[in-house]
């Protein structure tokens, strides 16, 4: 039985409130924008409240603080996209923002609970992968590319604007200020998704009533992990991406706190640093296109990681401001590589298995989000990476040889991280040529099942059909 009326939408128990207009994907680039415009004001109030809180170990409760939270998020991603599968998208990004935005008002309340609050948030923090599949749902097959890439470009556009703003209002009227403007922009999110966003999960692909019960398999996130090897090159490609974007994550988690910290940016320098980086990277992501017809899909990975591994040395052996802004037009140029490998296995899987081994992919980096910060925090902490007066102390007050051995390298975990990247390098080189491999095409309907019915859960179907042995 259904029920409606102008406002809600009620069917065989399950109440969804309506929307503004049909759905589409502008309602999930002003979701994605404003949680991240929130958080990224939050920039350079976090670094500095960091620091008081922890100003013996920064680095270390930083990466602990944001390893618990991505290893959180890698858990819970496969349940949450289940159970969105089940009840439908809104509810599930109403759900998610919330509980991701949530620890900021704690910041000015307790230091204490709101980093552990951080860490806690991220059996939420799966935001885009709720946006990634109401795009799916709301998309055609021919759209979808460019509507992921807008959904990329819109979150670097709130990165790129909002620590700046950040900045400048804390520099004139305090962290107070910054905290309450940010918890006004979260609230406004939550409040777009309740009154604006529709429901965008197909009727036809959602269960009656409360639907069937959710699998093991759909809710495990080792499920995905455990089929890589059932595939020589989807093997080869995992491996890259591990070994890539572990130190990516561990870097992402950590570099403004560096920068700050370490290197001796200020405010300001910071807040500029970020957008330039944003701005080059959204440029970056507009000349992909042309990048994959000329080099190929397999060629434009190896260039990504290249840029990648020199940034990451420049990181790690730069002692100078200008190094810094060096690395970071590399950061950015390296920035292609995810999209490159996602358009590699667009271009050399069959079409009823792009899901199955996107979501390999997806579970791998979900991974890293989780080890990556909290090996860069160790790192750090064994080689006495703190604060920048310290060491200016080195050598005069007696202080271990490590001291020295900064000097030479004063950031150790992004030397270890081009070294991984050397590695994805290498096993890179060895992935089948672009369209070694002929791309078969299933019927629509199966189609549209695997990438609107279970998308964000995982795969419907094995990922190796028995007559084929390679990607």
């Amino acid at each position: 039985m259904v029920i409606r009326n102008r406002k809600t939408v009620v069917k065989d128990g399950i109440m969804t409130m309506s929307g503004i207009g049909e759905p589409s994907v502008f309602h999930a680039l002003v979701v994605i924008f404003l949680e991240f415009f929130a958080w990224g004001l939050l920039t350079m109030p976090i670094i500095s409240v960091l620091n008081a809180t922890f100003p013996d170990h920064t680095f270390l409760m930083n990466g602990l603080i944001m390893g618990i939270k991505g290893i959180l998020s890698f858990l819970s991603a496969p349940l949450i996209g289940a159970l969105s599968d089940v009840w439908g998208r809104k509810f599930f990004l109403l759900v998610t923002v919330f509980f991701t935005c949530a620890p900021i008002p704690l910041m000015t309340l307790n230091t204490w609970w709101f980093f552990a609050m951080i860490s806690l948030s991220g059996v939420f923090a799966v935001t885009f992968s709720i946006v990634f599949a109401y795009v799916a749902d709301v998309t055609t097959e021919d759209e979808r590319s460019r509507a992921y890439g807008l959904v990329s470009a819109t979150f670097a556009a709130s990165m790129v604007i909002s620590p700046a703003l950040g900045a400048y209002l804390m520099d004139l009227y305090g962290e107070a200020l910054v905290v309450v403007a940010a918890t006004a922009v979260a609230v406004l999110d939550v409040f777009f998704i309740m009154v604006a966003v529709p429901e965008s999960l197909p009727e036809k692909v959602r269960p009656s009533g409360w639907g069937p019960a959710i699998s093991w398999e759909q809710a495990d996130p080792f499920a995905a992990l455990r089929k890589v090897g059932a595939d020589r090159t989807v093997l080869m490609l995992c491996v890259a991406v591990f070994l890539s974007y572990l130190p990516e994550a561990g870097q992402y988690s950590c570099i403004f706190v560096y920068l700050k910290l370490v290197m001796g940016f200020g405010v300001v320098q910071v807040a500029i640093f970020i957008a330039i980086v944003g701005v080059l990277s959204i440029a970056v992501q507009v000349v992909l296109g042309y990048l994959m017809k000329s080099l190929g899909a397999k060629h434009t990975i190896m260039v990504g990681l290249l840029f990648e591994m020199l940034q990451l040395m420049w990181y790690g052996f730069g002692s100078r401001t200008w190094m810094m802004w060096a690395a970071g037009v590399l950061a950015a140029l390296g920035s292609l590589t995810y999209p490159a490998i996602s358009a590699y296995v667009s271009v050399n899987s069959r079409a009823d298995r792009q899901g199955v081994v996107q979501g390999m992919v997806t579970g791998v980096r979900g991974l890293c989000n989780g080890l990556g910060p909290a090996m860069f925090g160790v790192i750090f902490y064994l080689f006495h990476v703190d604060l920048n007066e310290e060491h200016a102390l080195a050598g005069i007050d007696g202080r271990p040889d490590d001291d020295k051995y900064i000097r030479i390298v004063p950031g150790p975990p992004f030397v270890l991280g081009a070294l991984l990247v050397i590695c994805a390098l290498l096993v890179a080189a060895f992935l089948p040529e672009d369209n070694v491999i002929a791309v078969r095409r299933t019927s629509p309907d199966l189609r549209f099942e695997i990438e609107h019915g279970r998308r964000v859960a995982g795969p419907l179907s094995p990922l190796m059909a028995p007559e084929s042995a390679a990607l």
